[in-house]
């Protein structure tokens, strides 16, 4: 008996060894960069100084009499309206706060959590020419001022400060290099970026480009530091190689890839209208900013996102798909 109480003590010490050395572990890891504190960031790291930063490849050229070498801008505003929620149709549809940090938006007017096909169809728009898509991005804040608004404090998770309005917000479809394009589809759900770049395996969904109004030719996934007078850019731009079948899936992104860098879509996959968003910001030299993200991301630059529903009418993207496979430049 007195043998087998010690040999119970010993095993419930092995245990609590063995969940301490857990603990300590798991400690020592969130501590590490891949796994920092709530709230915790950015770091100087994320920061680069524009003339730092080399100049980009330019992107595929028409290579071929079936390029669709068009442009088609739709004029959505820059979000006068204040439409910003913690919700991601896309990614968390129906799920309240699911994004735990704000969107901004432009285009449909009601988008939320809760839309359905029907009701973003029957809303109002702030799009011209009467496109009541949906599209959104995570906020941009200056955090050396505290947030005055509802929805500058609703989102919580360590996103706090002043949002930074848009200056500028462009929105626009683009052919391709190399063959014509097809129409999307109705509610073609779609998103670009990495939402959780600073915590993943790898950068293969990392697509954050950063970059000043003066240096068009260079863009980069830290935070730049502009010269005086010139606006902050972020570019989001869409994948457009649609696999002809569905208009969302699980995971978000395997009907709708990106085109290889020669601009030749995927095998089985088709090319369809890139949609590329332009958001420029007026940020005073030195403000300290940060974009909104999860806990767990730091507001990593690297993690910029965003979200798109196609809500054209057939007739309205058959319009826009005429005007980029004839070469034309189209307003909305």
């Amino acid at each position: 008996m007195r043998n087998e109480r010690r040999l119970l003590t010993l095993l419930i010490c092995l245990v609590l060894g063995t969940g301490v050395t857990a603990a300590v572990l798991g400690a020592g890891r969130g501590a590490g960069p891949r796994g920092p504190a709530a709230g915790a960031g950015p770091v100087a790291a994320d920061f680069v100084d524009i003339e730092e930063v080399p100049v980009r490849p330019a992107e595929a050229t028409a290579g071929g009499p079936q390029a669709s070498t068009g442009r088609v801008s739709v004029d959505c505003g820059r979000n006068a309206e204040g439409h910003y929620n913690e919700d991601n149709l896309v990614v968390s549809p129906g799920l309240r706060a699911g994004a735990h940090h704000t969107h901004a938006y432009v285009g449909n007017l009601s988008t939320d959590a809760f839309s359905t096909d029907a009701s973003l169809d029957a809303a109002a728009t702030s799009c011209a020419g009467g496109d009541r898509s949906t599209y959104y991005w995570p906020v941009l804040r200056r955090t050396d001022r505290p947030g005055g608004h509802p929805h500058e404090g609703s989102a919580g998770h360590g996103n706090a400060g002043s949002i930074l309005p848009e200056a500028a917000v462009s929105v626009e479809f683009l052919g391709s290099p190399v063959s014509k394009v097809v129409a999307m589809p109705r509610f073609l759900r779609a998103m670009t970026g990495d939402a959780v770049a600073g915590t993943a395996d790898s950068d293969r969904d990392v697509r954050a480009r950063w970059g000043c109004s003066g240096s068009p030719g260079r863009s980069t996934t830290r935070y730049p530091h502009c010269p005086a007078g010139e606006r902050l850019t972020r570019t989001l731009t869409f994948p457009s190689c649609w696999n002809g079948l569905d208009t969302a899936v699980p995971g978000h992104r395997s009907h709708l890839l990106f085109p290889a860098a020669n601009g030749v879509c995927p095998q089985d996959t088709f090319p369809v209208p890139r949609l590329r968003i332009s958001l420029a910001y007026d940020v005073p030299a030195g403000t300290p900013i940060a974009i909104d993200s999860f806990p767990e991301q730091r507001h990593s630059p690297r993690t910029d996102h965003g979200m798109f529903v196609n809500v054209m009418t057939g007739p309205r993207m058959a319009e826009v798909v005429d005007c980029l496979n004839q070469g034309r430049t189209c307003p909305a």
